[in-house]
């Protein structure tokens, strides 16, 4: 790590600002995802934490929308704006671990052909600030590593612990870093210095705002996120679901190459030699192993990798830099962008006009299409039966029924009701309400656990106008039988989140 002093060639300050340009097209006309919606929520009612997640990405909402509304494009401005950052901050700790100019500026492309990043990156979900923020730790690790100054220390603690207030994951860049300097040589002092316990001093205390919450609060966040790295047997079935799915979001170029990079690596600390690729693999290496554990016996959500692909996209373009062996080598090598940002085009230009519906009910724009027609037939159906509240069983379609604002009474998820730790508009629950979710989930017999008066009222759909829809079935409800509002009603068909 020589190179600290390296201006930033200008081809990655454009690939950073265009970065961020593209995004803001479909940050603004694609409509909000479930999760997006139900983040806008939090940004409603901002606290030290969630039920779900840390509460960074409500912060993030809350200051986009103070700038530009609350619009898709104000929910996603500081998401857009952090894959930029994030671009160039990668391209800039290149240089730092000692790369050339053009291997800046091929990681900072390659992380955004990811085809997580290139089809998501603009995204309000903890994901962006967490990524972001996990990117500037290793920048600022870099030159604290190099120069010895404190300062520098200080600001990888900060950067950790705001990514610990954006997603527990960040919690791994300990044992990351960690890692990374027992297997470098040269690093190994650092253990005896106190930068980088002053680092996590300072992280622990920006992290200890969230434990504070939780304290409060019966450590909902703690029992959601960590109760599910406890193994309750092993399922074998998930690890070659994992492997796949994420060599291919990752992008299968990339992957190639990361794993080349990794190997060399690993390879050169064996024998105690630097490697400028050692720190973006160290410290992502522990939340990998631990997803790859976590696949042994349950499901890994595609996007759960997601903070460390800045730097497997800094790994394999640092092994990319050795000149190719033949010409088909050098062409394959300046393709590798392409796949990821063909795609991203390809499918967000699609999404961005949902009226298409040309793939059917795997079409990925009909879970974001008929919100706003969805939500009126919904408000004509309650005043119709004289509702005078509405409820649903799943947080995504409350959270889009309430950003549309169409609906003139109380919303209640009638379970889960952990979620709305900020209170909000009671129903009056001694009155009917207008019951409504997907046909799969209503279950008349469940329901009847919840409500001792249960009918029919019909069915609702929502889709595109000539082309498939998804339909919701509708009940009648009244005479609960628990405390809906405070403890809610716990149903045996599990609602399965996203997150």
């Amino acid at each position: 790590m020589s190179r600290l002093a390296v201006r930033p060639p200008l081809a990655l300050i454009a690939v950073a600002l265009a970065a961020v340009v593209l995004r803001l097209a479909p940050a603004a006309f694609i409509h909000l995802t479930e999760d997006e919606a139900y983040y806008r929520l939090w940004a409603q009612h901002l606290q030290w934490g969630y039920y779900d997640h840390p509460p960074m990405i409500a912060w993030w909402i809350w200051l986009g929308e103070k700038i530009a509304g609350d619009t898709p494009l104000g929910i996603r401005l500081l998401p857009s704006l952090a894959v930029g950052a994030g671009t160039w901050l990668l391209g800039d700790l290149a240089l730092a671990l000692g790369a050339s100019a053009a291997t800046s500026v091929r990681a900072a492309v390659w992380y955004n052909a990811t085809l997580t990043v290139a089809l998501g990156g603009f995204l309000a979900t903890p994901d962006a600030p967490a990524g972001l923020f996990w990117i500037l730790t290793l920048w600022c690790v870099a030159r604290a590593a190099n120069g010895g100054r404190l300062v520098s220390w200080i600001g990888a603690g900060a950067a950790a612990g705001l990514g610990t207030l954006s997603k527990y994951s960040a919690l791994f860049l300990a044992p990351g870093i960690g890692l990374w300097m027992l297997l470098d040589a040269r690093q190994r002092r650092n253990l005896a210095r106190p930068g980088p316990w002053l680092a996590a001093v300072v992280a622990v205390g920006l992290f200890a705002v969230n434990i504070a919450w939780n304290a409060q609060h019966d450590w909902i966040t703690f029992a959601k996120q960590f109760g599910r790295a406890a193994p309750a047997g092993f399922d074998f079935n998930y690890l070659p679901e994992f492997l796949l799915t994420q060599f291919v979001l990752l992008n299968p170029f990339i992957a190639y190459y990361c794993l080349r990079g990794a190997i060399e690596a690993l390879g050169a600390a064996r024998r105690g030699e630097p490697h400028p690729a050692l720190l973006p693999l160290a410290t992502s290496l522990p939340f990998l192993g631990y997803l790859l554990l976590h696949s042994l016996h349950a499901r890994v959500q595609g996007h759960w990798p997601a903070p460390v692909y800045g730097p497997l996209a800094l790994c394999a373009a640092i092994w990319a830099e050795r000149p190719a062996a033949s010409a088909a080598g050098r062409l394959v090598r300046r393709l590798v962008p392409v796949l990821g940002l063909l795609v991203a085009v390809l499918a967000l230009a699609h999404v961005s006009r949902p009226k298409i519906g040309s793939l059917g009910v795997a079409d990925p724009a009909l879970p974001l299409v008929g919100w706003s027609q969805f939500a009126g037939d919904l408000e004509g159906a309650r005043r119709t039966a004289g509702a005078s509240w509405v409820g649903v069983l799943s947080y995504g379609l409350a959270a889009e029924l309430a950003s549309e604002g169409k609906i003139q009474a109380p919303l209640l998820q009638v379970n889960e009701r952990a979620r709305y730790t900020w209170g909000g508009p009671s129903p009056d629950l001694t009155r009917p309400g207008l019951l409504i979710d997907l046909d799969r989930r209503m279950d008349p017999t469940d329901l009847s656990r919840c409500f001792g008066r249960i009918e029919p009222a019909g069915e609702l759909e929502r889709g595109f106008k000539a082309g498939p829809v998804i339909r919701y079935r509708m009940f009648i409800v009244s005479q609960p039988r628990r405390d809906l509002w405070t403890g809610g009603c716990h149903l045996r068909k599990e609602i399965v989140p996203h997150f």
